[in-house]
């Protein structure tokens, strides 16, 4: 009876077997040239793919008329300019209307300097 081996350790042996095998198996695929071509090609398709279903999702949204990415963007900068045009704007006004109040202010001056003279 102790001629039988634990079968734990028979179980750990025939792991240990087998992962060297697959190890060394592996160790061989991938030495090979044509396995670093055939995982780029792998690359460039999964690359492809994933355009494609962007596309494809960008073209839903389009034909259903709702606003996609692109839309939103656009829609982004253009309120951009137009926010920095109307600041433009705004500082304008607000140098107008100090050039105003100066020039009431020198004119409501000048009338005070003729009400004193003449009297």
């Amino acid at each position: 009876m102790s001629d039988r081996p634990d079968p734990a350790a028979e179980m750990q042996r025939l792991y240990d077997e087998a992962e060297r095998g697959t190890a060394a198996a592996l160790e061989r695929l991938v030495s090979r040239d044509a396995f670093g071509e055939v995982l780029a090609k792998s690359a460039e398709n999964v690359l492809a793919v994933q355009k494609l279903g962007s596309d494809l999702a960008d073209m839903v949204v389009r034909n259903l008329r709702i606003a996609g990415r692109r839309d939103v963007t656009s829609l982004a900068r253009q309120l951009a300019r137009t926010e920095d045009k109307l600041e433009r704007v705004l500082q304008e006004v607000e140098r107008l209307q100090d050039e105003l109040r100066a020039s009431q202010a020198s004119q409501n001056g000048a009338k005070q300097d003729k009400r004193v003279t003449s009297q």
